[in-house]
């Protein structure tokens, strides 16, 4: 383990559960997550970084363990006056996020990259490793819909993933670069994991960045499924990959990532699709997948770095 270097791509609660396992598994200098930031808006005039967020607090120790997302003991001051107010209320904000919120406008605002604020919040919050965010470009996810095209947290978080997808766009990708040291990182892995993140909405967008997918192709890689059985733990995906036509399952993620993985990790109880997938010329590397627990995420981390280990030796 101690020559291997790591590379995680991951968004969204999942993403953030086996970056913190990672963590417990490898030194700091053995790992790298880069983070979707396509799902980024505006809110109260304040930039809002979701995932980056969520990823950050969970590795710090402080991300509320109920909800996956937001902080651990968050008072409501502020939301609570908002709605006094007359103010939209569909985006909850605590007040520690929303110290978090206040500090990257502001020093977006005054010209420092979303690279940089993210390295100061790991060093203020004691995070080791190094997390990037995959452009300092505004990229906006767009998901088109039965109800009209709609900005990512609308459609997430205002529509509660209701109105039915017919497709994505990410605005803003295609004249974007990666984030400083995001191709660096890769170059220097010896094997990227996908984490078990939303393959449309919290890794496509990463892969949307030009040069990122043409990196990772000179790689090892490995996925973990999102999906177990035709159900997420967590999030819309199941929902989208049956809007988009295509019955959710273990393989249809296989599927979904085609040649730019090597193996998918799938839980025990889709051993039957082992075949299926073997079939595609992705390997499939099968286990408990379920993380309902700090311990259960170092558990998966240290599984799936013996297996990266044991599948680089032959």
């Amino acid at each position: 383990m101690a020559d291997l270097k790591v590379v995680a791509l991951a968004g969204g609660v999942g993403g953030a559960k086996l970056a913190d396992g990672l963590a417990q598994v490898l030194q700091h200098d053995q790992l790298t997550i880069i983070v979707n930031t396509a799902d980024d808006f505006t809110h109260f005039g304040l930039r809002i970084s979701p995932d980056l967020d969520t990823v950050c607090y969970t590795l710090a120790g402080v991300a509320n363990p109920e909800t996956g997302w937001g902080r651990l003991n968050e008072t409501w001051h502020v939301f609570e006056s908002l709605q006094e107010m007359g103010m939209p209320d569909w985006f909850q904000l605590g007040d520690s996020d929303l110290a978090t919120h206040l500090v990257r406008s502001m020093r977006l605002h005054e010209g420092h990259t979303l690279s940089q604020i993210t390295q100061d919040f790991c060093g203020m919050w004691g995070i080791d490793i190094k997390v990037l965010p995959m452009s300092d470009d505004v990229i906006q996810t767009w998901v088109y819909t039965n109800e009209g095209d709609l900005e990512f947290q609308e459609y997430f978080v205002h529509q509660g993933c209701r109105p039915i997808i017919k497709g994505f766009k990410f605005e803003g990708a295609e004249k974007s670069k990666p984030a400083p040291g995001v191709l660096e990182a890769i170059d220097q892995s010896n094997a990227i994991i996908i984490c078990p993140s939303n393959p449309w909405v919290s890794i496509d967008p990463i892969l949307s960045i030009p040069n990122i997918k043409a990196a990772l192709e000179n790689h090892l890689v490995f996925a973990v499924s999102p999906i177990i059985g035709s159900r997420t733990i967590k999030g819309p995906a199941a929902k989208m990959f049956m809007e988009m036509g295509v019955p959710p399952s273990a393989k249809a993620v296989a599927q979904h990532y085609g040649r730019l993985i090597h193996c998918l990790i799938i839980d025990n109880s889709d051993n039957a699709l082992v075949k299926e997938i073997n079939e595609l010329s992705i390997r499939t590397f099968v286990t408990d997948i379920l993380m309902r627990d700090r311990s259960d995420r170092g558990r998966l981390a240290r599984e799936i770095i013996e297996y990266i280990n044991a599948y680089v030796r032959g």
